[in-house]
């Protein structure tokens, strides 16, 4: 399993990509810095510059059933928002 899960594509996500040059993905809970760097300059050939990175706290989801109310919740998961060289870019939708 690689160290990158999937990139984010949210509309704050799109927005920092159209204004700073930052893109955001979703990544493996116990990846350092260096390893994301690592993972992404060779998935995707570009150069990075920065990286920051947050472990996001999952939503708590309730749904009301014929047996009641269920009670639970979405998972945690890391974030690495990532700085790349002027000029460098990321196209999510050229495999599709």
């Amino acid at each position: 399993m690689g160290i990158i899960i999937k990139p984010i594509v949210t509309e704050k996500a799109t927005s920092q990509t159209e204004k700073l040059g930052k893109y955001a993905f979703k990544v493996v809970k116990d990846a350092d810095k260096e390893q994301i760097k690592a993972a992404i300059e060779k998935e995707y050939k570009v150069t990075v510059v920065g990286i920051s990175t947050a472990v996001v706290k999952g939503k708590v989801k309730s749904r009301y059933t014929k047996a009641g109310i269920i009670v639970g919740s979405t998972s945690d998961y890391k974030k690495a928002v990532v700085t790349l060289k002027q000029g460098d870019t990321i196209d999510f939708y050229s495999n599709i």
